[in-house]
């Protein structure tokens, strides 16, 4: 069982913070700002109150407070600050600062109203390609390195994909525009890292498209039940994990094996996995991406 991180050390607090070390040190000894336990051989532990209290300082220190001055607010003064500036503020580092304090403290509140100022001066697609793919790429540091536990992280990101369900539900409010082919995103089977397809479907559906979202796991032989009620199908898919290197090429054959007697239908893929495919085998069905982008491009 994975249980939630309480105790960081100082390499942690430097990578959560963007504050170095060393600074981190001076603070303490001069402005008495952090207080760590130390372990028998002297080494620096900080409770997740600390971490907590550095980001919050951090965010203070940024948007142009001097640290002398930060040291002489009252602490229970500073949580109050923070949000006032969250509040007036929605510049890219105030805010993925903010989303750090809103993981780090299982902080679904601060989440919302961050992400609501945000959307107060920008669009949904402006937010997610500016402040949570930096957020995300951050996060996947953070957690290979065992700065933050899995439990973090998965709260974050479902508190994300809920962003983008919700503005995608927004769009399909309205009928398609366009009627020359339909998307289904799919993610293959075992296959559970799912924030990219999502914006990929939020993207399709703002360009005007019908899209059949399947989601995560999906064994091949479900698809062809759309195929049997559109023509002119458009697959996409995600690997990030699955198929492996050792099976993707024999996935993509079966797969185009599977939907042969559906002529006008396309596999687009992107994912990490990708860079293992044959090229030289590859049916002319399947095309493959580098990025979102290149992908809402062929939109």
């Amino acid at each position: 069982m994975n249980n939630v991180k309480k105790q960081f050390s100082i390499r942690d607090l430097e990578n959560l913070s963007g504050i170095k070390a060393h600074t981190i040190r001076i603070w303490e000894k001069r402005y008495d700002l952090l207080s760590p336990e130390r372990t028998s051989t002297n080494i620096r532990s900080y409770s997740i109150g600390s971490l907590q209290k550095l980001l919050n300082i951090t965010l203070l220190y940024n948007s142009g407070h001097k640290i002398s001055k930060i040291a002489k607010i009252p602490e229970e003064n500073i949580p109050l600050m923070v949000r006032e500036i969250v509040a007036k503020n929605s510049i890219k580092n105030h805010s993925i600062n903010a989303f750090k304090l809103a993981m780090v403290n299982f902080d679904q509140s601060l989440f919302i109203k961050t992400f609501d100022n945000l959307m107060l001066e920008k669009s949904f697609n402006e937010v997610f390609n500016e402040i949570f793919i930096p957020l995300l790429n951050e996060l996947g540091m953070l957690w290979q390195t065992d700065t933050i536990s899995p439990a973090h992280e998965h709260f974050i990101t479902n508190l994300v994909k809920q962003k983008i369900i919700i503005s995608t539900e927004q769009l399909q409010k309205d009928e398609p525009l366009k009627t020359d082919k339909v998307f289904v995103p799919f993610l293959p089977d075992n296959e559970i890292h799912e924030i990219g397809l999502l914006y990929i479907n939020y993207e399709i559906v703002r360009s005007g498209y019908k899209s059949i979202y399947l989601g995560q796991t999906v064994p091949l032989e479900n698809l062809i039940e759309v195929l049997n009620y559109f023509e002119n199908v458009n697959f996409i898919s995600y690997f990030t994990v699955v198929p492996t290197k050792d099976y993707i090429n024999k996935y993509i054959a079966e797969f185009a094996e599977t939907t042969k007697k559906y002529t006008k239908s396309e596999l687009w893929l992107l994912g990490r996995q990708t860079q293992h495919i044959d090229v030289k085998s590859k049916p002319d069905m399947v095309k493959t991406f580098t990025s979102i982008e290149e992908i809402v491009a062929h939109l």
